[in-house]
């Protein structure tokens, strides 16, 4: 998962896009990026790290110009390079910068045909350097050496044709202006905003509405699926539907997981999705046990907050904090070694012995993904003192892979793959389980929206939107990951924590 941003303003963009990443941080923190044009010049700046700790200010002083593009990173796994952090560039036709958030499912395909038939030359492993070249090679071939918007269109039209997977782009065409375009799904975000300045109207693009908000931009609207946007030097904007939409299915986990509380996407609050989250969950818990004598609610810091606080209300039961997290230790997944990432959960969150001894406490999280970190924060309530601990997800279970820039877990690592609720609640070591009902959670994600057709929610029913997932490319994907993990450094194994601790993008394996 990965956060983008585009700016053409009226004055120097550097700064906005630097605040725009620092909100969008949680969608990716293992590398960030920023290129803004000069008169025709390039300024770049992009390293591994966080966005305060890739940008010092000679780097910002450096990072002249009105217009730019920006980038936070989470890698897929074994990727972790600085040589793949984005956005990239390639020189023709006219200078292009790209950033992408998603994964392409026929990159390897594409990368092959790009090499023998297009000429072009991939220096890195990153599908979003294919989906560039993809492009650039296809608005060559169109353009001609001439620049009109309607050739950028078709150009994205002509991507739509050959790329298939879930992805949100924003791109600089380095002279001419920014352009945007999502995936035919709508699988990952894109918004647009606007801002009236004393001296003339801005743009921006996001990955989510908060963005805009931090900076004063009025959300416009989000960009359709399948529709390209460019948005031209002197503030033009010009849209295009590029072939259209094959249908309107966002990602499910963006609700349910990876989107700030306070964005809206796709004309949905993701707040009110996960308040209506705990309503579908407090009825379920109701249902399936009516006599219940849980005694207190605690969400897991800091995603489930919002459903926990619904779960509590619903059940007329107390709802406590009962985890404090340390917001200043390094990542678990980076740490050498099985043990000292175990012992480091451990430092990031601690129990307040008052809120669990001697109760029955119902612990509430958003997702339960590989289970390892749910087995430990149940260990860490009873030795808190809990009576009995039980444990609901927010989600479904977690059965199958994300292929779509979510980079989950292969199947045979997901702890509720092929496990029924009871045999979960014996690994992770609860005394009872409950997890959402994807038709519950389908109503509670939807409601404000009756544009959307569905959701994509693959990883909970193993059915793929773009229909070319196969059993054979599951397989693939899966040994692939294995040969990742044999030669991986320890700073790229966040592919193997549970991750339902928080909300900066620790939370799920390997995601991207």
């Amino acid at each position: 998962m990965c956060g983008i941003v585009g700016i053409v303003g009226k004055e120097p963009v550097n700064q906005a896009i630097y605040d725009a990443l620092t909100v969008l941080q949680h969608r990716g923190q293992d590398a960030a990026g920023i290129i803004t044009e000069d008169r025709g010049r390039l300024c770049i700046r992009k390293s591994n790290g966080l966005v305060r700790d890739v940008f010092q200010q000679r780097h910002m002083l450096r990072l002249k110009g009105n217009v730019g593009i920006g980038h936070v990173r989470y890698p897929t796994a074994g990727c972790t390079s600085s040589s793949e952090a984005q956005p990239f560039y390639v020189n023709s036709p006219f200078g292009i910068c790209l950033g992408h958030n998603g994964n392409l499912t026929n990159a390897a395909e594409l990368a092959e045909l790009l090499v023998d038939e297009d000429r072009r030359h991939l220096n890195t492993g990153s599908d979003s350097e294919v989906l560039l070249n993809v492009f650039a090679h296809e608005l060559a071939s169109i353009a001609n050496g001439r620049f009109r918007v309607s050739d950028i269109f078709r150009a994205v039209e002509a991507v739509h044709r050959r790329c298939r997977g879930g992805y949100a782009v924003v791109a600089m065409i380095i002279g001419h202006g920014i352009v945007a375009f999502r995936d035919r799904h709508g699988i990952r975000p894109a918004v647009i905003g606007r801002r009236q300045t004393r001296f003339g109207v801005e743009h921006m693009i996001a990955s989510e509405s908060v963005a805009l908000d931090a900076l004063g931009f009025e959300l416009v609207r989000d960009v359709r699926p399948g529709e390209a946007v460019f948005i031209d030097h002197e503030g033009q904007l010009y849209t295009d539907a590029c072939g259209g939409a094959a249908s309107y299915t966002p990602c499910m986990f963006e609700f349910v997981y990876f989107a700030r509380p306070d964005s809206i996407i796709d004309n949905i609050s993701v707040y009110k999705a996960r308040l209506r989250m705990g309503e579908a969950l407090a009825e379920r818990i109701r249902s399936e046990w009516p006599e219940n004598d849980i005694d207190v609610v605690i969400p897991i810091p800091d995603t489930s907050r919002t459903s926990a606080l619904q779960v509590a209300h619903r059940l007329g039961v107390k709802y406590r904090e009962g985890f404090i997290k340390n917001r200043y230790i390094g990542r678990t997944f980076i740490m050498p070694g099985q043990a000292l990432r175990r012992k480091s959960v451990r430092r990031k969150l601690n129990a307040i012995d008052l809120e669990f001894r001697g109760k029955n406490v119902l612990l509430v999280d958003d997702s339960i993904v590989r289970g390892t970190t749910s087995q430990q924060i149940i260990e860490m309530a009873r030795e808190a003192g809990a009576r009995r601990v039980y444990f609901a997800s927010a989600a479904p279970p977690v059965r199958y892979p994300n292929v779509y820039g979510i980079d989950m877990p292969a199947a045979s690592e997901l702890v509720a793959n092929g496990r029924s609720e009871k045999e979960v609640a014996g690994l992770i070591g609860a005394d009872w389980l409950i997890y959402q009902q994807l038709g519950d959670l389908i109503k509670a994600v939807r409601h404000d929206h009756a544009a959307i057709e569905a959701f994509d929610t693959s990883c909970f029913s193993g059915e793929y939107v773009t229909g070319d997932v196969t059993a054979d490319y599951l397989a693939r994907l899966e040994a692939a990951r294995g040969d990742a993990v044999i030669g991986r450094r320890p700073d790229s194994a966040g592919g193997y924590r549970d991750g339902t601790i928080d909300d900066d993008a620790e939370s799920l394996a390997a995601m991207r």
